[in-house]
């Protein structure tokens, strides 16, 4: 089975305005850089994205959010991107946010099938607020919700024809959960490679859950925040 397509711009045509899309990546790190460009030139528009934080202002989610193309975000922190802490404090943003273990948790259910699950981060807080609670074994929990996506966008170090992937370091973060939670996932790779290419005991993420994969051009690898030392 060939899953392969020619390039991110026809990858991301598939995906019509006011889509939800799940964003690979932990900073900058992972990120899916050449579809996440073609979606911003293509001008898509009311998206909800799904993603653990937003890049910086001019890469990654960040050019998104500056061409106004984001309507939501789920995400679980506001991060070095100083134009959607703006759009989040002038509420031109709808802005969800979350604990960062909940929010890996909410995905990993999504894909599950799991209907919701009880943890205690966030009891007493703004984050419980509207949700069921519950004192189980002396302790309250919070009952939270899966998260699920029309779209994946994920980034991976290597990939086949039929879909199946490797990470590498740390780009396998939520890439391989938002795999599993979308109805159609679209994977970018560094590295397409020809079926058994692969070591299949090193296949993270099986081709069964990715619909579409390309190989991805002039990746940038952007650094967030660097941070040196003498000697």
């Amino acid at each position: 089975m060939n899953k392969v397509v020619p390039s991110a711009e026809e990858a991301v045509a598939l995906v019509p305005d006011g889509a939800t899309i799940m964003m690979g990546g932990f900073g900058l790190c992972g990120i899916p850089e050449n579809l996440i460009t073609a979606l911003h030139r293509r001008g898509s528009k009311d998206l909800t994205v799904i993603s653990n934080n937003a890049g910086v202002d001019d890469f990654g989610i960040g050019v998104l959010l500056r061409a106004r193309q984001v309507r939501k975000m789920i995400s679980t922190y506001v991060g070095e991107n100083k134009e959607f802490e703006r759009q989040f404090l002038t509420r031109e943003l709808e802005v969800e946010l979350v604990p960062q273990g909940t929010f890996a948790e909410r995905i990993r259910a999504g894909g599950a099938g799991i209907g919701g699950f009880f943890t205690p981060t966030g009891y007493g807080t703004l984050v419980a607020e509207g949700k069921e609670t519950r004192v189980i074994d002396g302790k309250p929990y919070v009952l939270e919700a899966p998260l699920h996506a029309d779209f994946a966008f994920v980034k991976a170090w290597k990939g086949d024809r039929a879909g199946n992937l490797v990470y590498r370091r740390t780009a396998r973060n939520f890439n391989p959960v938002m795999a599993t939670a979308a109805t159609v996932t679209i994977a970018e790779v560094e590295q397409l490679l020809e079926p058994g290419a692969l070591d299949p005991d090193h296949v993270v993420t099986p081709g069964i859950f990715v619909r579409h994969i390309l190989e991805g051009k002039k990746y940038e690898k952007r650094i967030e925040k660097r941070t040196t030392r003498n000697g």
